[in-house]
């Protein structure tokens, strides 16, 4: 007696099933994916411009480098010391934005402008390097310096962000001592090696980070020209209260 052997043929709804499922956890994981993204966006976004402040803060010297400042303390020293302003190409204070205007901030102590602050957007070895320069009212002593964004290597052209390299920066001048602007530069190695009449326009470079060096001195030298009304009209002013006194 012959035995029947049955053979069950696959089941095409079972693998359209397994296909359908997998569809629709792809959809529902991407939907949450980008539910996530969006709430973080904003989160995010107020991490960037808290940081922004932050650094404001630093290189006006109002707060430690070294310190950790709370959230709540960084906005009441920003809204009581920093004051963003607008200036025309003439470096005078104007109330709407315009095509050739220019951004800045002045900080202030008991409504007193001490000196005011400049953003730096330069070209890095690796990416955009993103800070401050800060300088006194006399409109050419540097008071301060700080990165918050760049893509430098770590250890090597990633030291512009650290303390020691950003200190450097406080009391060096943009003007030689012909009293012309020649900004305020990053030497190949260290400022005591340079020319004495030259040393007060330099900071101490970085060991083995030369071309980060050199691309961070020609956006300070870039920027600062674009300023260089700004920085005249307190020159103009500090030299008019000397000769008052």
């Amino acid at each position: 007696m012959s035995e029947t052997v049955f053979q069950t043929k696959p089941d095409k709804n079972a693998r359209i099933n397994v296909i359908k499922f997998a569809l629709l956890v792809s959809f529902v994981c991407s939907l949450l994916i980008t539910a996530a993204a969006g709430g973080l966006k904003g989160f995010q976004q107020e991490n960037i411009e808290l940081d922004k402040r932050l650094n404001l803060l630093k290189a006006a010297n109002l707060v430690d480098p070294g310190k950790k400042v709370s959230k709540q303390e960084i906005t009441r020293l920003y809204d009581t010391h920093i004051q963003a302003a607008i200036v025309d190409s003439q470096g005078k204070i104007i109330e709407t934005d315009t095509s050739d205007s220019l951004h800045l901030y002045f900080y202030k102590t008991d409504d007193v402008i001490q000196g005011y602050i400049l953003p730096i957007n330069s070209r890095g070895l690796w990416g955009k390097i993103s800070g401050y320069l800060a300088f006194e009212n006399d409109g050419q002593t540097v008071s301060g310096f700080s990165v918050f964004s760049h893509s430098e290597t770590p250890g090597l052209g990633g030291e512009i962000e650290s303390a020691w390299f950003q200190k450097n920066f406080k009391g060096k001048k943009i003007l030689n001592s012909q009293n012309k602007f020649v900004s305020v530069g990053i030497a190949k190695g260290k400022v005591a090696n340079l020319p004495e009449k030259d040393q007060e326009n330099f900071v101490d470079g970085i060991s083995g980070a030369t071309l980060t060096g050199k691309y961070l001195s020609e956006g300070i030298k870039s920027t600062l020209a674009q300023y260089e009304t700004v920085s005249i009209t307190f020159r103009q002013k500090n030299l008019t209260a000397r000769e008052k006194e």
